[in-house]
Parts: structure tokens; C-alpha cells; sequence
């Protein structure tokens, strides 16, 4: 069964086109070195009445916006194995510095899902 790194994060709006810039050259990288699928959502439809929606959840500030990600792997093993290339790549290093990311790194969420259902 596949396996996908999820994360959710917020991103000024002002910084989307350094975002944008940023995930082209990460997810080529990301399927490079052998994820199967890549992708990055800008928040749309947040203002959910009657649960909690991400923006209250990642304290989304005034003039930011969310952004949903995904990637997918064959496996737990394959994700582990892509992320260390990934993280040894040098075409990576100038933009992995949490300092000069164009979003607040600390309030970044994610982690690793197993598939439950897959139609």
C-alpha cells in the first residue's frame, strides 16, 4: 500500500510566488529521486462553519494563507530512502534553511500517513 508524507503550513500571501518558485523546483526534485506523486494546494474554501478549520488550527495571521501538501511513495521504506536523497541534494540547500524560508517553519504540520482507503 502507498505511503504519503502530509504537511500543512502557513504562507504570507505576499511570499506565494517565492513559495510557488520554491515547491516547482522541491516536487521536481522530490520525483527526481523517485516519489510518485507531488503536490501543493493553496488554501480556497477556509471558512468552515461548524468545525475546526485550518486557519484557527495553524494560527493563520492576518495577510497569510494556507497551503496543503502531499507526496506519495510505494512504501514507508521508499519514502525513507527519497527523503535522505532529497536531503543530501545539493540543488536543495540554499532554500532547506528554515531562517530564509518564506513561511513561519514553526508552525509547520506533518507527518506520515499510511493509505486507509484508496479508490
Amino acid at each position: 500500500m502507498r505511503y504519503v508524507d502530509g504537511y500543512v503550513l502557513p504562507v504570507p500571501k505576499k511570499s506565494m510566488a517565492i513559495y510557488r518558485r520554491i515547491a516547482l523546483k522541491a516536487g521536481k526534485i522530490w520525483r527526481e529521486h523517485g516519489a510518485l506523486e507531488y503536490r501543493e494546494c493553496v488554501g480556497d474554501d477556509l471558512d468552515v462553519k461548524g468545525l475546526t478549520p485550518f486557519p484557527r488550527r495553524i494560527r493563520l495571521k492576518r495577510g497569510e494563507t494556507v497551503v496543503f501538501s502531499w507526496i506519495v511513495f510505494t512504501s514507508r521504506a521508499h519514502r525513507d530512502r527519497v527523503n535522505a536523497r532529497v536531503m543530501k541534494d545539493k540543488r536543495l540547500a540554499g532554500s532547506m534553511d528554515p531562517k530564509t524560508m518564506p513561511f513561519d517553519v514553526k508552525r509547520m504540520v506533518y507527518g506520515g500517513f499510511r493509505i486507509l482507503v484508496d479508490l
